[in-house]
């Protein structure tokens, strides 16, 4: 039996028509016919099965894949994250103790200056 033969057969007892209609379309259809039918469907079945199975694990590997990937480049941008993180802690602590540096200068100045304002306005009182 052919494969357009099978699709024929199939189609005749999908459609409801029964086995008396398939016996008319073929003049002597018999329990071996039925059998062999049986067999060859059975056997497309396989094969289908088998090529909807080898593409599922087709899919399966590819999200093992991608989440694979997926952890790669979290991990990676984690780290630069972090790297960054320590760049900008640096930057800022580098900022804050020149901050701290020419304020302190600024104080000292201001104080100086107004140690010698005070000494000049006691001279211009006496």
């Amino acid at each position: 039996m052919t494969h357009s033969e099978i699709c024929a057969i199939l189609a005749t007892i999908t459609h409801g028509k029964g086995w008396s209609q398939m016996s008319s379309r073929k003049d002597s259809a018999t329990k071996e016919d039925f059998d062999d039918f049986k067999k060859e469907i059975v056997h497309e079945f396989h094969i289908v099965s088998e090529g909807l199975v080898s593409q599922v694990k087709q899919v399966a590997e590819g999200v093992v894949n991608l989440n694979e990937k997926l952890d790669r480049t979290r991990q990676e941008l984690k780290a630069e994250i972090q790297e960054t993180r320590q760049e900008v802690l640096a930057a800022i602590k580098f900022s804050y103790a020149e901050l701290d540096r020419r304020i302190t200068t600024l104080e000292r100045e201001f104080f100086d200056l107004k140690l010698r304002v005070e000494k000049i306005e006691n001279r211009s009182v006496s």
